[in-house]
C-alpha cells in the first residue's frame, strides 16, 4: 500500500492498564484520544473482585475520560466466585483476568495452585465469560512463559467452549500453541513486536523498557511480528501500557511496565507500514477483537496521516516509550 493517510474503524486496545486516582486521570483521556474502547485490567492496589468495585471503577474510568471511549471492564480472578455471582455480573465485564499469584504488578492475591480453580473455569465456560490469563510461571524469567503453556493445554483440553485469551504472548512458542485450539486466542503488544532483551539490558540498563512479561529473543519478537504482520485471525493488539511515575521506573526495584498508549497507533503504522503491511493494520487494532470477543463498540474513526511525530518527553510524570524519538505517522 502506498504512503497516504490512513482511516482505522474503531481500534481496540484489548488490554490496558489505566490504574486510578492521580494516574488514571492522567492516562485515560489519552487512550480515549487514540481508541474507540479497551479492556481495562482489573489489579489495582485493591483489585477489583466484588460487584461494588466493578461499578465503582467503571464510574472512575468514565469520569476520566475526555472523548468517546467504550471501558470493556475485567474481574480480577478468584477461586471463590459462586455461579450466581458469575450469572449476576456477567453482562458488566468483558472477561476475568487470571493473574497467577506474585507474578506482576498488584498480583498478590492472584491464582497459586491451577487446580484449585477448575470449579469457576466450568462456571465461566457455561456461562459464556472469557478468560483472560497472564501465562506466566515463577521460574527463570526467560523461560516462564513457555512454562506455563502446559497449563493453557490443560485448560483448553478440559474446558473446549471456554474461550481462552493469552496476554501478551512474547514467544514463538505461544503461537505454535496458539493454532493448536479452536478456543484459545491471544494479545500481543508494540513493544513486543519491537524490542528485545538486548534493548533492555543488552548495554545500559534501560529501565523504561522493563515490563513483565520481559522482552524475549530476536526470534520470538520475529516470529510475533510475522503473525501481526498478517493480522492473524486469532491475535489482537493489546498494548498492555502500564503507567508507572518516573521515580518508579528510574529506581532500585524498578517498577514492570511500558506506557504505549498514547504512541501506539503511530508506533504501529509506521511499522507495519516499514514491512508492507498497512492494509493489515485495521484487522490487528480492530476487526480481529470485534470477531473474537462479540462485540461493536461505538463508531470511531482514527485518521493516521504520513506526518512525522515527536513523541513527548513525558506525560506528566510518566516516560512513553520512544520519548523524544520520531515516527513517521500522526494522528490528524
Amino acid at each position: 500500500m502506498k504512503s497516504k493517510n490512513i482511516r482505522i474503524h474503531s481500534p481496540l486496545d484489548m488490554h490496558l492498564h489505566l490504574r486510578e486516582g492521580e494516574m488514571l486521570n492522567l492516562v485515560a483521556p489519552l487512550s480515549s484520544e487514540s481508541f474507540a474502547g479497551a479492556m481495562i485490567m482489573p489489579n489495582l492496589n485493591e483489585p477489583v473482585i466484588t460487584e461494588e468495585l466493578l461499578d465503582k471503577y467503571r464510574q472512575d474510568v468514565t469520569n476520566a475520560l475526555v472523548h468517546p471511549f467504550t471501558p470493556y471492564m475485567t474481574l480480577f480472578f478468584r477461586d471463590d466466585y459462586t455461579y450466581d455471582f458469575l450469572k449476576s455480573i456477567k453482562d458488566k465485564i468483558l472477561a476475568i483476568k487470571l493473574y497467577p499469584a506474585g507474578i506482576t504488578t498488584n498480583s498478590e492475591y492472584g491464582v497459586g495452585d491451577i487446580d484449585d480453580i477448575m470449579e469457576v473455569l466450568e462456571y465461566m465456560s457455561n456461562l459464556g465469560i472469557v478468560l483472560s490469563v497472564h501465562g506466566e510461571s515463577n521460574g527463570f524469567v526467560l523461560d516462564r512463559e513457555s512454562n506455563f503453556m502446559p497449563i493453557y493445554e490443560k485448560i483448553a483440553s478440559m474446558f473446549p467452549d471456554l474461550k481462552i485469551v493469552m496476554e501478551h504472548i512474547t514467544t514463538e512458542r505461544a503461537l505454535n500453541i496458539l493454532e493448536q485450539y479452536d478456543n484459545l486466542y491471544a494479545t500481543v503488544t508494540l513493544h513486543h513486536l519491537m524490542i528485545t532483551l538486548d534493548d533492555l539490558a543488552g548495554g545500559m540498563l534501560h529501565p523504561h523498557l522493563f515490563c513483565k512479561p520481559i522482552a524475549k529473543r530476536p526470534e520470538d519478537r520475529d516470529a510475533l511480528l510475522r503473525a501481526a504482520l498478517e493480522a492473524n485471525p486469532k491475535l489482537m493488539f493489546g498494548s498492555d501500557s502500564a503507567p508507572h511515575p518516573k521515580s518508579e521506573k528510574e529506581s532500585c526495584g524498578c517498577a514492570a511496565g511500558i506506557f504505549t498508549a498514547p504512541i501506539a497507533l503511530q508506533a504501529l503504522a509506521t511499522l507495519f507500514e516499514r514491512h508492507h503491511s498497512l492494509n493489515k493494520l485495521q484487522a490487528f487494532v480492530s476487526d480481529n477483537a470485534r470477531r473474537i470477543y462479540e462485540i461493536e463498540p461505538e463508531p470511531k474513526i482514527i485518521t493516521l496521516k504520513k506526518e512525522k511525530f515527536i513523541v513527548p518527553d513525558r506525560y506528566g510524570e510518566v516516560i512513553p516509550m520512544f520519548a523524544g524519538e520520531s515516527l513517521e505517522w500522526s494522528i490528524a
